[in-house]
């Protein structure tokens, strides 16, 4: 029987981690007694415990119940001070795991009432993340994402603030909340203006709802990435769509049966996509509402799905093809995969 090696110790690239969610439990219950914030019971039960909340997002009630305990945990975030503990322990957990490039999705609107606006919340967010990975080593950039259940003119001052920092940490768009509601094309014009400076396009898709969300991001959005992007498997041309155009999926196994989008780590279609030859990037999400971080998806791929080592190799070196990272950090992680397999 083949040695299984440590996926933590595999370099890889995280793609999908929004920046809430990427708190540790102990984090905001100290942040929440530092400002005074009274957390939802479900909420402070579930991190005082250990446990990740119980939450289903299939239905109207379960999303506006998983988004009011994301909420209350971002309001714990007040001060530059917060930003940049966030920033550093989201580093040092992707470090753990093995990760040699992170890029962190935020909105900075639901930062920007308690950080003096909507330049000075990104510039902090920048500066911070800026600083972490010059002391940590790990590459890290920042994906500025619009919020579906808003305006879509609110998206295009996002795109338009997102291409002024193109050069100083900003490296791609998305597009996050319930893909249930707004259609993409309403988001188009958001889009356009990010391609245009140079940005990745990175929607949301293909989670809450079926394939048709995935084309759509393809078609009205341009999208070089899927957040995502699970349902595709449901369709084989589109799979082949994403297979010839090389786009990658982000996929999230633990968050995908933490809302209830599959039963069971078995059921998510991790398989039909990779032989399908659909690049995938594995992503923890929100770490703080799902309990499981990058190096435990890896651990999904292997146990229930019986990935061997040299497929999560090559799922790790996807996820670094598909990110943002400059060609010499990706070189020297796609190396670092090739030494793990050879270890």
């Amino acid at each position: 029987m083949e040695r299984e090696r440590d996926v933590s110790e595999l370099p890889k690239a995280h793609l999908h981690l929004h920046f809430t969610g990427s708190m540790r439990p102990s984090t905001v219950l100290e942040l929440a007694d530092k400002h005074g914030v009274r957390l939802p019971d479900a909420l402070t039960e579930a991190l005082v415990g250990g446990e990740p909340p119980r939450l289903r997002a299939t239905d109207e009630r379960g999303w506006f119940r998983f988004q009011r305990l994301y909420d209350a945990a971002r309001s714990c975030l007040r001060e530059p001070e917060d930003i940049q503990r966030l920033v550093r322990e989201a580093a040092e957990e992707d470090l753990r795991d093995g990760s040699g490039w992170l890029e962190i999705q935020v909105d900075p609107t639901s930062y920007a009432p308690r950080l003096g606006g909507l330049i000075p919340a990104l510039e902090v967010i920048l500066d911070a993340v800026e600083t972490t990975s010059r002391e940590t080593g790990l590459g890290m950039r920042v994906l500025v994402a619009a919020n579906r259940m808003k305006h879509p003119l609110d998206a295009r001052t996002l795109a338009r603030l997102a291409t002024r920092y193109a050069d100083q940490g900003v490296v791609g768009f998305g597009l996050s909340n319930d893909e249930r509601r707004g259609m993409a094309r309403d988001f188009d014009r958001a889009f356009g203006i990010a391609r245009e400076a140079g940005l990745l396009s990175a929607p949301h898709g293909g989670e809450l709802a079926g394939p048709s969300s995935v084309r759509d991001c393809l078609d009205d959005l341009g999208a070089n990435r899927v957040g995502h992007g699970v349902r595709a498997a449901e369709d084989p041309r589109l799979m082949k769509r994403l297979a010839d155009r090389q786009v990658t999926c982000e996929v999230c196994p633990a968050s995908n049966v933490a809302l209830g989008v599959y039963e069971k780590p078995e059921d998510v279609p991790l398989r039909t996509l990779f032989e399908a030859g659909v690049p995938l990037a594995l992503g923890a999400d929100d770490p703080l509402l799902f309990g499981s971080r990058l190096a435990a998806q890896y651990e999904i791929a292997r146990r229930y799905h019986g990935f061997t080592d040299a497929e999560l190799a090559e799922v790790a070196r996807q996820s670094v093809r598909g990110s943002a990272a400059p060609e010499d950090v990706k070189t020297k992680l796609l190396a670092g995969v090739d030494d793990w397999l050879a270890s």
